[in-house]
């Protein structure tokens, strides 16, 4: 089992509370999210529509998609109500200083 490799990705105050960061890390478009201090990092697409999720709504450790409304919970990427029913990938966070960084 390998250890996992971080890649720096943003500033912690480029993610504002309430508010995501889109990056890009390992080919894939990432979203920051800053629910409540916590700094969570998703794949930025819904998994019902396919849609970005960067214009979603975030509160209490959940994202909605804007789209259809489906949301998602941050930590775990797993669908808290229709549409979707398939969770979003997540990725590993860690903060290093003032630097963010994520394992993809």
């Amino acid at each position: 089992m390998s250890e996992q490799q971080f890649i720096a990705v943003a500033q912690i105050g480029e993610v504002e509370p309430g508010k995501a960061k889109r990056v890009e890390a390992g080919g894939r478009a990432i979203l920051l999210c800053n629910s409540d201090g916590q700094i969570y990092a998703v794949e930025n697409l819904c998994s019902h529509a396919q849609e970005p999720l960067e214009c979603g709504r975030i509160r209490y450790g959940w994202i909605a998609c804007p789209a259809h409304g489906a949301r998602f919970d941050l930590e775990t990427g797993e669908p808290l109500n229709p549409p979707a029913t398939d969770p979003i990938a997540i990725f590993p966070v860690r903060i290093v200083g003032e630097t963010i960084e994520i394992a993809v």
